[in-house]
C-alpha cells in the first residue's frame, strides 16, 4: 500500500462506517470525473508512545498489528470497489498513523480535494483550525473538503449545484470551484445571495439594498460565467438568515459550495459562521473552499 499523494489526487478519508461509504463512491465518482487519481486513507489513531507510559507502549506494541490488520481487508474491499466501479482509475491505498484530521491536513496541500462522511465533520472542523497547524508556515492552505451526507440525498433533474455569494474576496474561490464543478459535471449553477434587512429601515432603503445585492452578485459571476460559457447560471437574491437560505436552496442539489476565510499563511483555516452552520444542516454534499487572505 503505497503513501505517496499524486499531485492534484482526489483524497478520501476512510472508515468501517455506512457514511465512509457514501464519501468513498462520492470521491470516486468525482476522481473519474475529472481524471485524477485517488487517494484512499484509513488513518489509525495510535498513541502518542514518545509520552507515553511503558505500559501504553507495550499494549500498542502488541494491539498495534492487530489493528492494522483489521483495518487492511477495509481498505483493499474499498480500492477494489473504485477500480470495479470506474476500471483504469488510479487508486492509491494507505493505512496511516494518527488522528484522522492530522492525517487528511498532511495530505492536502497538492491534492485537489479531502472527502469525508458526514460523521466526521470533527474532522472538518479540525482541518481548518489554527489551532492545530501542523504544517510548515511556507505550505499552501488545505484544498478544499467535502463533506457527504448520511444518508444518501435525492438530486432534481436538470442537476444542479448551489453557490453561496456574498461580493466578498472569501466567496471569489467558492465561485470559481461551483462553476469548475458545474462544468464537470453538466450541471447549471444556482448563484444565491441571501441578505437580512437590519432594523429600523424603511423599505425604500431594503429595495435600494437588495438592489445593491443584484449588483453584487452580478459582478462576482461575470468573469467565471465568461470562461465557463456551457455552464447555465441562475442568481437568486433571497432574504433570510444565509445558512437556512442556503441549505433550502441546495436541498435537491448535486452539492452546496461555501467559501472559507484563510488566515494569511498559515496553512490552518478558520470556517466561518456561514460554513459552520452550513456543516451541520446542509442536506446534499457540502463543498468548503478556502480563501488565502494576501
Amino acid at each position: 500500500m503505497g503513501t505517496s499523494v499524486d499531485r492534484g489526487a482526489v483524497v478520501v478519508g476512510l472508515d468501517a462506517t455506512p457514511s465512509a461509504g457514501l464519501a468513498l463512491a462520492w470521491a470516486v465518482d468525482e476522481a473519474a470525473c475529472r481524471r485524477l487519481s485517488l487517494h484512499l486513507v484509513i488513518a489509525i489513531d495510535a498513541p502518542d508512545l514518545a509520552h507515553g507510559s511503558a505500559e501504553l507502549t507495550s499494549l500498542w506494541t502488541s494491539w498495534g498489528p492487530a489493528i492494522r490488520a483489521a483495518y487492511a481487508p477495509v481498505l483493499e474491499d474499498a480500492r477494489d470497489f473504485a477500480v470495479q466501479r470506474h476500471p483504469g482509475l488510479r487508486v492509491i491505498a494507505e493505512l496511516a498513523n494518527g488522528s484522522p484530521a492530522d492525517v487528511l491536513r498532511e495530505r492536502a496541500p497538492g491534492s485537489s480535494m479531502v472527502v469525508v462522511g458526514s460523521r466526521h465533520r470533527g474532522v472538518v472542523r479540525d482541518l481548518f483550525s489554527r489551532e492545530r497547524v501542523g504544517l510548515p508556515l511556507v505550505a499552501p492552505p488545505p484544498c478544499p473538503v467535502v463533506v457527504v451526507r448520511e444518508p444518501e440525498h435525492v438530486t432534481h433533474e436538470p442537476p444542479h449545484l448551489v453557490v453561496g455569494v456574498d461580493g466578498s474576496a472569501v466567496s471569489t474561490e467558492a465561485v470559481r470551484f461551483a462553476f469548475e464543478e458545474a462544468a464537470f459535471h453538466d450541471a447549471r449553477l444556482i448563484a444565491v445571495s441571501a441578505w437580512q434587512q437590519p432594523p429600523f429601515t424603511s423599505g425604500v432603503r431594503a429595495d435600494e439594498m437588495e438592489k445593491e445585492q443584484r449588483r453584487a452578485l452580478a459582478e462576482s459571476t461575470a468573469g467565471w460565467a465568461g470562461n465557463y460559457p456551457q455552464v447555465e447560471l441562475r442568481h437568486e437574491i433571497i432574504r433570510g438568515h444565509p445558512v437556512q437560505v442556503l441549505t433550502e436552496a441546495a436541498e435537491y442539489a448535486l452539492a452546496l459550495v461555501v467559501g472559507s476565510r484563510g488566515l494569511g499563511g498559515f496553512p490552518g483555516l478558520l470556517l466561518g459562521s456561514v460554513s459552520q452552520g452550513a456543516l451541520y444542516h446542509a442536506r446534499c454534499p457540502l463543498i468548503v473552499v478556502p480563501h488565502r487572505a494576501d
